[in-house]
């Protein structure tokens, strides 16, 4: 059985719901599909969004979960495993689309076995972090291993910071995080110190960051809290907070399936987009962290937010000009 909806938005994290609110107040029928694994589930609290500062980032989904639902917005907990584009002189007939929109539509496969069609698909899948395989980083991410000092650095402010090395763009990091301490450690862990940009190794001797060589073993932790840093060589480094660079990995599968063109940045494959975050592929929209590496929650709920107006409009002004033709 296949259920025809005008908008599929798949995600369900601030980016997908706000395209959903918008979609919902606009009176269109909207299917949200949401996996329920966020990517800033392991963070006790979210930052930085004026209004919600320090709200718990289950709290603030299950709050927009609530708004969407008043405006008549579907939402089902589910994984999308599969999109085309559709055709509406396929077997399962037409899904309410003439085409004049430059879209014939999508199908979207889930996990359950479920089929949606829709006018419209917006991809809002965020991306997943890969942590560095050191011992102990995983267990505290989000705690006092933690990767953005404007999500967490106010939390941790003044405390003796390590910055783990991932690459040589980790001196970057590690230069941004002196704002909130003036006592912070680079260690270089698989990174060799000649690696490092000359002027980035300049301006960390100006900001004095020390910068420590040698192969990060383990973290030390004693009553549930960071204590330092013991590399391979058994030395041991006293430290408080560590920020990580995890590798980003974007969901951009379905994105992938539909044919939509990719950018190589250098934290992934990301979806050429316009302004209001519609992809190369007629009807197909990206938004939060599926559109881009930094987008942080409040920047992911405006994507979301632009994505839906745009998507309203662009149904909108297809229905007129096809009864204009009639």
């Amino acid at each position: 059985m296949t259920d025809t909806y005008e908008v599929v938005v798949v995600g369900g994290g601030a980016a997908g719901l706000s395209a959903a609110l918008v979609l919902g107040r606009a009176r269109r029928r909207t299917l949200v599909v949401d996996a329920g694994e966020p990517r800033n589930a392991p963070a006790a609290h979210m930052q930085g969004f004026l209004s919600r500062d320090g709200m718990p980032p289950a709290e603030f989904l299950a709050v927009g979960r609530e708004e969407i639902a008043r405006y008549g917005v579907e939402l089902v907990r589910d994984r999308a495993v599969d999109a085309a584009k559709d055709d509406p002189d396929g077997p399962n007939g037409p899904n309410g689309s003439d085409g004049s929109d430059g879209s014939d539509g999508f199908v979207v496969s889930l996990a359950s076995g479920r089929t949606v069609r829709a006018r419209h698909l917006v991809v809002a899948t965020g991306l997943k972090d890969e942590l560095p395989a050191v011992p102990g980083v995983a267990e505290r991410f989000g705690r006092d291993v933690v990767h953005c000092p404007y999500c967490h650095g106010w939390e941790v402010r003044d405390q003796a910071f390590g910055v783990l090395a991932t690459s040589p763009m980790s001196a970057h990091q590690a230069l941004m995080v002196t704002q909130w301490s003036k006592d912070v450690t680079l260690f270089l862990h698989q990174v060799e110190e000649a690696e490092l940009a000359d002027e980035d190794l300049r301006r960390l001797a100006a900001a004095g960051v020390r910068v420590v060589p040698g192969e990060v073993a383990v973290l030390r932790v004693e009553d549930d809290r960071l204590t330092g840093l013991e590399l391979v060589d058994g030395s041991v480094h006293a430290r408080e907070a560590l920020f990580v660079a995890p590798r980003p990995v974007p969901q951009n599968d379905l994105l992938i399936a539909l044919g939509a063109e990719l950018a190589e940045t250098p934290f992934g494959a990301y979806p050429v987009i316009d302004e209001r975050g519609l992809t190369t592929v007629p009807g197909l929209w990206a938004a939060g962290n599926a559109s881009g590496f930094a987008e942080q929650v409040v920047n992911a709920a405006s994507r979301g937010y632009r994505a839906g107006a745009a998507i309203n409009g662009e149904l909108l002004f297809a229905d007129l000009d096809a009864a204009v033709r009639v």
